[in-house]
């Protein structure tokens, strides 16, 4: 049997581009190989090359990352909350990049879209939306140049029993101006204050599973942080043959 591993995470450098109002990460040099042999005081002795350690300021919502029902509800648990049964499972990838930048993704669309690849949802399928703009995350437009899903199409897959879903844009709703175009504001995310789900945001190389949009598995799992609202995921799909 031979294995297939396709990156789906973006990787997290001090000039990315994020969301607006959600800071760039800082990633410094907290000491260096031979500051560590000289403080811990190995370099008397002849050793001064040792270990480096980094300093790392990270939003919870930069680069690929799982939101977690705190985002939405004041007294939900954070990502230590969110079940890893959720966050491994069969994935199938459903294309929407020839969809209007701003336009919003329905109910209906995702049907269709499932017909077209003759694909049934299940329990716990992981559903991830290709838009494109995971292929101009390091561009400025990466920001507007997207479409989004709305909260039908959301509920939609809930009521599939879906748990976890990922987009390859920097929002799992449409962009922010057309947020404001439509007076709509994050319809999708509000879902998210009745009902239990985890979108991912920021994914990348969806374009890679497009040949074969379903029977691989995908891996995202969050990091245990406690009580923030999301979390970094290092995602991954495997396709075994």
């Amino acid at each position: 049997m031979s294995r297939t591993i396709i990156d789906l995470s973006m990787p997290v450098h001090n000039n990315m581009v994020t969301f607006p109002r959600i800071v760039r990460p800082a990633l410094l040099m907290y000491e260096s190989w031979e500051e560590f042999a000289e403080r811990i005081g190995a370099a008397k002795y002849g050793v001064n090359w040792l270990t480096a350690s980094y300093m790392v300021s990270l939003s919870d919502h930069v680069g690929t990352h799982m939101d977690a029902l705190k985002h939405m509800r004041k007294e939900a648990p954070g990502p230590e909350g969110i079940p890893l049964e959720y966050c491994y499972g069969d994935g199938v990838v459903l294309d929407f990049s020839h969809k209007e930048f701003g336009s919003g993704i329905s109910a209906g669309e995702v049907e269709e879209a499932l017909k077209k690849i003759g694909y049934t949802l299940k329990p716990l399928d992981i559903v991830l939306i290709y838009t494109g703009a995971g292929r101009i995350n390091e561009n400025d437009d990466y920001v507007r140049n997207h479409c989004g899903m709305d909260a039908d199409a959301t509920l939609y897959l809930i009521e599939k029993g879906i748990k976890v879903m990922g987009i390859d844009a920097i929002t799992w709703d449409r962009p922010v101006w057309s947020m404001f175009e439509n007076k709509m504001f994050w319809e999708s995310h509000r879902v998210m204050i009745d009902h239990e789900y985890y979108h991912i945001e920021n994914m990348m190389n969806l374009e890679k599973l497009l040949e074969r949009p379903f029977g691989f598995k995908v891996s995202a799992l969050p990091i245990k942080w406690v009580g923030t609202t999301a979390s970094p995921i290092r995602a991954i799909a495997i396709y075994e043959d």
